[in-house]
């Protein structure tokens, strides 16, 4: 998909942050906007400003932990503009601390929102991307902590690697159906995101600048992930990445799991 042109963009947690960058970005490329969040003065906040900009945009409060609540999301968004063709399961928290001693209701909201919030929305929408046979693209928010474990961020990490495989899998299963798929897997990008996972959780709230010192890199604008976002639906790319440093992470990484097939590892 490479024209944004009267197209229209889904967003869950697009009242602020990534999601409302994402928002931006798809808007002043023509697209009109459903915006989903939690925090209904965000959303009202942001429905002022868009369409105040004049694009045509619908807000729907969402919570993305509970099935009949996104189901209710695409139903809206079918019954304004009967197409969607951008899907950005973008909803999520960051839980810190140690995984031995975690607060089980933590570990469900955490998987609640950033596992089964991209589950629903994958269940909702997807089924009606390919019946419309109008092309489509599906952006799923995962993080660099869904690609290597991190100290600290056991139960972060958890949520975001099943996000990571559900995506890979989802984007074989779509490939020459006419709906692209993305796992978007940022670093460290200046966002509310800890201020907002502070009213979700008891004892993995993280303390402001968190996540900063946990995921170690550079601090980017959320307009810098948008423009890699864009630039992922319209070259069909399966992964989106937003920091040079990644790739080095990646590699050693990678480099750790090759040699474990070396012969002295690997006789038994």
């Amino acid at each position: 998909m490479s024209d944004f042109e009267n197209r229209v963009a889904v967003i869950t947690g697009g009242a602020a942050g990534i999601g409302r960058a994402m928002a931006h970005a798809f808007a002043s490329r023509g697209a009109h906007l459903v915006l989903a969040d939690i925090d209904e003065p965000a959303l009202a906040d942001a429905e002022a400003e868009f369409s105040g900009r004049g694009t045509e945009v619908l807000t729907v409060p969402t919570d993305v932990r509970e099935r009949d609540s996104v189901f209710a999301l695409a139903d809206a968004t079918y019954r304004a503009f009967g197409r969607a063709h951008i899907v950005c399961n973008n909803a999520g928290i960051t839980a810190v601390g140690s995984v031995v001693g975690a607060d089980p209701l933590d570990w469900q909201t955490t998987m609640g929102i950033n596992f089964w919030g991209v589950v629903h929305g994958v269940d909702a929408f997807v089924p009606r991307l390919l019946e419309q046979s109008d092309g489509g693209h599906v952006v799923n928010t995962a993080s660099m902590a869904g690609l290597t474990g991190m100290l600290g961020l056991g139960m972060y990490c958890a949520s975001k690697f099943a996000v990571v495989g559900l995506t890979e899998s989802l984007y074989r299963e779509l490939r020459g159906r006419g709906v692209g798929v993305s796992v978007l897997c940022p670093m460290v990008v200046d966002t509310n995101l800890g201020m907002n996972s502070r009213r979700m959780l008891r004892k993995a709230a993280p303390e402001p600048g968190a996540g900063q010192g946990l995921l170690k890199g550079s601090v980017i604008p959320v307009e810098d992930v948008a423009t890699r976002v864009v630039r992922a639906i319209e070259r069909k790319d399966l992964y989106i990445f937003t920091h040079p440093e990644q790739r080095e992470f990646l590699r050693r990484r990678a480099n750790r799991q090759d040699a474990m097939f070396e012969d002295d590892a690997w006789s038994l």
